[in-house]
């Protein structure tokens, strides 16, 4: 995972070896796991074998040293690795091996090959180690700063031990890498963060999310950098095009004037020559004037081969500069086409960052809301816990009463057990008492129904039972209520046992 952009350093040139570095981790993973996952063995057309090729490039050209030369300025890595055959012996092999190859016609072509030769051989990585190892020999070819020189590219060279579970077989025969344009694919490395679930995975995939972000404002960064380099350069190229194209115009005008000249010295040497001819038909008088045509005519011959190889001179200098142009405009060329592709790569991010910005939006209002939903549900818990405080000191409160109340129960069966007893003893006298009673009233019923009513009619249609003796009587006989021993509730009664009943209750003590 990238960094944020405001823990990179302020350097410029450390921000690009970090970049190079974290580059070459991703190409590095991505190869190793694309491979893996594929199960045979790489060619040469594999998309991720090549941009590692185009990353370890990028990271070998980082802080070389420039070579001035008449077609302009140099940079190649090719002599940094040609110093591994001098260190390890048997990297003879592969040096001689890339120098055989056909149609490598560049320092540039010959180093590619190298990393491609020695990748199949699953050296790459001790080779690395061991040119890094001497720093002594690189600083020829490197600045101090550069990745090479630096902690960056041991970092690297570790990394490269991965690759040797890597099997590869590429063809170089057929392969142009003198002209190649190593272009940096970042749209490759980029991760898709559209699969993102609504659980509780979301605070990781907004992280996600803004490292991505941070990672494309990066790339974003490096590559306007490298668009505003190559712009610089190829208004350079065009400046020294147009330099060319005045020279060569001067150029053309010269030979042109010299050639002018040496037309006139033909047409002065013919006169010349005619005059002498005419000079040796005159008297010997005219022998000092034929000397003085001679020296002229010699001086003449002088200026006129002068002029010749002024001209073949120019005419040299015109090739040349002709062969500079053409090599210029197919630089320009080159450039332009990287340049190209950069711009829709930088506009590929622009939209790519765009998105991320979007999903960020989204997400932090996502954000927003669980986090309000859980202050609520904070508060929430705040309230419940509150009510749960005053439940557990009602419980308290509660088992404080029972407590007291079972004390009091046992001091009031402690104290009152005799008394209950004897209650209940007298309890028991008054059922059997009550129940003697009952069989002497239902015994009299009759009777006692005679007593009361005298009317048969209303003692038929309007008989009523005594709760109490179950004797049956007219409603008029049978209209009090009382509250019987066997029931709480009042029950009708009627007038001989409500005497009865009143007279017991009011003996019997409470």
């Amino acid at each position: 995972m990238s960094k944020p952009f405001y823990l990179y350093p302020k350097d410029p040139i450390a921000i690009e070896r970090l970049n190079l570095m974290n580059m070459a981790k991703l190409s590095i993973k991505g190869l190793i796991e694309s491979a893996l996952n594929l199960g045979r063995t790489l060619d040469s057309d594999y998309a991720p074998l090549q941009q590692f090729f185009v990353v370890m490039e990028h990271c070998l050209k980082h802080g070389l040293k420039t070579k001035k030369t008449f077609l302009g300025q140099n940079k190649s890595f090719w002599g940094a690795l040609e110093l591994v055959e001098k260190l390890t012996p048997e990297a003879g092999e592969i040096t001689a091996s890339v120098k055989d190859l056909p149609g490598l016609k560049t320092p540039l072509g010959r180093g590619r090959a190298w990393l491609r030769l020695a990748l199949m051989q699953k050296k790459l990585s001790d080779y690395m180690k061991t040119i890094i190892n001497r720093k002594d020999l690189l600083s020829e070819f490197y600045e101090p700063n550069a990745l090479m020189m630096e902690e960056e590219g041991a970092v690297i060279a570790g990394l490269l031990v991965g690759l040797n579970v890597i099997d590869a077989n590429l063809c170089m025969k057929g392969e142009d890498l003198d002209s190649q344009v190593g272009v940096i694919d970042f749209s490759m490395y980029l991760k898709d963060g559209g699969h993102s679930s609504k659980s509780a995975e979301g605070d990781g995939q907004i992280t996600a999310i803004l490292d991505q972000k941070n990672y494309v404002e990066e790339l974003n960064r490096h590559l306007s950098a490298s668009v505003n380099n190559l712009q610089a350069k190829v208004d350079a190229l065009e400046k020294s095009n147009t330099k060319l194209t005045e020279e060569l115009a001067v150029a053309n005008n010269r030979i042109i004037t010299l050639q002018e000249d040496a037309e006139i010295a033909k047409e002065e040497s013919s006169y010349q020559l005619e005059t002498r001819k005419a000079l040796r038909s005159d008297s010997a008088a005219d022998g000092q004037a034929l000397g003085e045509t001679r020296k002229q005519l010699k001086e003449e011959t002088l200026l006129r081969l002068d002029v010749e190889r002024e001209l073949e001179v120019q005419i040299g200098m015109k090739q040349e500069m002709e062969l500079s142009m053409k090599m210029l405009e197919k630089d320009i060329c080159e450039k332009q086409d990287a340049l190209v592709e950069l711009r829709q790569q930088l506009e590929d991010l622009r939209a790519i960052n765009q998105q991320l910005s979007h999903k960020s939006q989204s997400a932090d209002a996502g954000s927003k809301q669980k986090s309000e939903v859980i202050v609520r549900l904070e508060e929430k818990i705040n309230q419940m816990a509150g009510t749960v405080k005053q439940l557990e000191t009602r419980c308290k409160q509660a088992e404080r009463e029972r407590d007291l109340a079972l004390e009091a129960n046992r001091l009031f069966k402690q104290d009152f057990g005799d008394k209950i007893e004897s209650l209940q003893t007298e309890v028991e006298q008054l059922r059997k008492h009550r129940q003697n009673e009952k069989h002497i009233y239902s015994s009299n019923l009759n009777n006692l129904v005679s007593l009361f009513c005298s009317t048969p009619d209303v003692f038929v249609f309007f008989q009523k039972q005594c709760k109490n003796c179950s004797g049956v009587f007219c409603e008029s006989c049978v209209s009090n209520e009382l509250p019987l021993p066997s029931s709480i509730l009042p029950e009708t009664v009627c007038t001989t046992c409500y005497s009865h009943l009143l007279q017991q209750y009011a003996s019997t003590p409470t």
